[in-house]
């Protein structure tokens, strides 16, 4: 299994709202794909600006057949990319094992 976990801190308070439409719509998206076993959205009570990625793909191939597929080529990195800094988190899990 890989998680892969994505801090984004939209740039601008006025692209809050759109941001967070795209990212549900990526979210629904990528959830259909092969491999997609969670493909959850957080957007903070506390920082309106801050949303949070927690994914898991069953693979590292998974995984990179995402980032060619429609949610991340055409939703993604062309309309989210731009109104956000954005870290990402490849992480390993603790608990449950």
């Amino acid at each position: 299994m890989v998680f892969n976990n994505v801090i984004l801190r939209v740039k601008e308070s006025q692209h809050i709202a759109e941001v967070a439409s795209l990212l549900e719509e990526q979210a629904r998206l990528s959830s259909a794909e092969p491999g997609c076993e969670s493909f959850v959205v957080y957007h903070s009570e506390t920082e309106p600006e801050l949303f949070l990625l927690i994914e898991a793909w069953e693979s590292q191939q998974d995984l990179a057949q995402h980032r060619e597929a429609k949610a991340f080529t055409e939703l993604y990195v062309p309309r989210v990319i731009p109104l956000v800094e954005r870290q990402p988190h490849l992480c390993r899990r603790i608990w449950p094992d």
